[in-house]
């Protein structure tokens, strides 16, 4: 039976790794899988870690989970996949058709991956604004510190250094308005105060630029790569008053904090919302198999339905609407649907709240915060190398972590129980201590 190392090595002599300087790899191994099982990844010599990320936050039921498992075995022998462009099928569009009972928005164009449905959504913007004879819209906003993805137009709207420097001739350029992520707020400033008062700025730069702008695009209640900076949704409120009254798009990016992860199905719900285009991604599936779907409004579609072909989208990926792939999501929906995650989330969630608060006292920890199934808290440390010995001490205690910075955080698959979160703390806590 091949090991750890044979897998080790031979991933670094055939495989590029995403976001990595691969240099790195000489000093700090590769961790090889071989297996998953609910909460947990088990490696070729048998070492188990407390997957504590959810696999870059796409997974939601556990791995290898088996209604999941058993929805994509059936859907193999029926149909694995076929040309969405002129062809339709059975699961994309009991997929669309739930999707929309469940936003209230209208017909679903499906992409591949999260940095695809940005695209979409952005070219999909300009396009309508297009369409009705308002070329001079092109312009978009997003927050600072966003992150919406890295493909060029995604990058564009992205707003943070290390991913988008490099490529900045490459990139359009974007605006970004202040960040409602209430770290930022003034002493005493209250949370809600602070979102308004940033929202003050988005007004004043719409007033001058609204003609020019096609969209505002936003990461609602969570912006994740900031190192999950979380904000009060009266933000989304007024986002939404503002982009009606100057005529520009409101772009939700849930990629990240869609399917409960912030404790409504969506994370937009909270603040009474609707908007224009709703972006989702990783959880559709369950961490099963790359999918992704710009929703959007009745409006819209309208706008590109025409004799002329050249006002239609001309947007395409191969594996649009992949039957598979639809299936596993229509499976993570019955488990929403049949086992009321959402509200069994709300009580995990208290019972998780409470077992962490030892961290929360912990004089290393700062801004510790909470929305849905997502904590986070910022390490006081001075070592510029935390990140990566955080990763390292806590896989030796058998949990995966994956800081960003100095910002620590949890964002578990919804099967976790109280005493793996209980592992999660300990760790943590021994970590914090070593600082």
């Amino acid at each position: 039976m091949t090991s750890n190392n044979d897998w080790l090595n031979r991933s670094k002599q055939a495989v590029w790794h995403p976001c990595t300087q691969m240099k790195r790899h000489e000093t700090l191994p590769l961790v090889p899988i071989a297996k998953g099982e609910g909460a947990w990844l088990i490696d070729f010599d048998g070492n188990r870690y407390l997957d504590a990320v959810s696999s870059w936050w796409v997974n939601l039921f556990g791995h290898c989970n088996p209604r999941i498992n058993d929805a994509i075995k059936q859907q193999l022998d029926t149909l694995e996949h076929v040309i969405l462009a002129g062809f339709t099928q059975q699961p994309v569009v009991e997929l669309s058709e739930r999707l929309a009972e469940l936003t209230g928005l209208g017909h679903a164009f499906y992409g591949s991956d999260g940095a695809s449905a940005t695209e979409i959504a952005l070219k999909m913007s300009f396009h309508y604004w297009r369409n009705l004879g308002l070329t001079e819209k092109t312009g978009f906003i997003s927050l600072k510190n966003s992150y919406h993805g890295e493909t060029l137009g995604a990058l564009s709207v992205t707003d943070v250094a290390l991913f988008r420097d490099t490529y900045a001739p490459l990139l359009r350029q974007s605006h970004q308005v202040m960040s409602p992520d209430w770290r930022l707020a003034e002493p005493g400033e209250s949370r809600e105060d602070y979102a308004e008062r940033c929202a003050q700025s988005l007004a004043d730069y719409l007033e001058v630029h609204h003609a020019h702008t096609a969209a505002l695009i936003v990461e609602p209640l969570v912006q994740g790569a900031a190192g999950m900076g979380m904000y009060h949704p009266v933000y989304l409120q007024r986002a939404r008053e503002l982009c009606d009254r100057y005529q520009v798009h409101l772009i939700a990016d849930e990629i990240a904090v869609g399917f409960g992860r912030t404790g409504t199905m969506f994370a937009h719900e909270q603040a009474g919302i609707k908007p224009d285009f709703l972006c989702l991604s990783k959880g559709i599936t369950g961490g099963y198999l790359p999918l992704s779907v710009v929703l959007t409004t009745d409006v819209v579609y309208q706008a590109f339905y025409h004799v002329d072909v050249t006002r239609g989208f001309l947007h395409s990926h191969s594996y649009t609407g992949n039957a598979l792939a639809c299936r596993a999501a229509l499976a993570v929906l019955d488990i929403f649907r049949d086992e009321d995650v959402i509200e069994s989330n709300r009580t995990r969630a208290a019972w998780f709240s409470a077992l962490m608060e030892p961290i929360y006292r912990h004089p290393k920890a700062q801004y510790f915060r909470h929305t849905g199934m997502i904590w986070a808290l910022d390490v006081v440390t001075e070592r510029p190398d935390f990140a990566n010995r955080c990763f390292q001490q806590a896989m030796a205690q058998g949990v995966l972590l994956r800081p960003m910075g100095k910002s620590l955080y949890f964002m578990p698959p919804y099967v976790v129980d109280g005493e793996e979160v209980s592992l999660f703390v300990s760790t943590t806590l021994s970590i914090l201590d070593a600082e």
